[in-house]
């Protein structure tokens, strides 16, 4: 069984239902974030943790799987999401960013500890790293 099976298996079975069910319940966990988008086929709202790469009016997402991740997919289709950042909703528009070097950005980002986690988990679970920016829209 290759890496990327195995990491997305435990993934999409474990890791992500029990996180992005603590994050829609509104509870915060240090280091996470909850990524909306819209699905390409369905149309219909998908619910992904990610780190929580927030800059000011910037949110950062290193994917691990790159165009594999269906998130990234997601985006190609609707650029338009929301994220929740510490229990706030926050809407934006993501951009994939093929050009940009993600091991930088993760550098960049690792000013708390918790996104210092993050990346090392990314960096060791991931087969194909690629970095989503999201311009979040103006706090009305």
């Amino acid at each position: 069984m290759s890496k990327y099976a195995v990491v997305t298996f435990v993934q999409k079975r474990i890791a992500n239902p029990i996180v992005r069910s603590v994050l829609l319940r509104g509870w915060s966990l240090p280091g996470y974030a909850l990524l909306e988008t819209t699905g390409r086929r369905s149309g219909q709202p998908r619910f992904t943790p990610v780190g929580d790469g927030s800059d000011g009016e910037t949110f950062w997402i290193v994917a691990e799987h790159g165009r594999r991740s269906a998130y990234v997919r997601n985006i190609g289709t609707t650029p338009r999401v929301r994220v929740k950042i510490r229990g706030q909703w926050r809407h934006g528009t993501a951009h994939v960013l093929p050009d940009d070097d993600p091991r930088e950005r993760q550098r960049y980002l690792g000013k708390r500890l918790s996104a210092r986690l993050n990346a090392v988990a990314v960096r060791s679970l991931g087969t194909d790293l690629l970095t989503v920016r999201v311009d979040l829209d103006p706090v009305r």
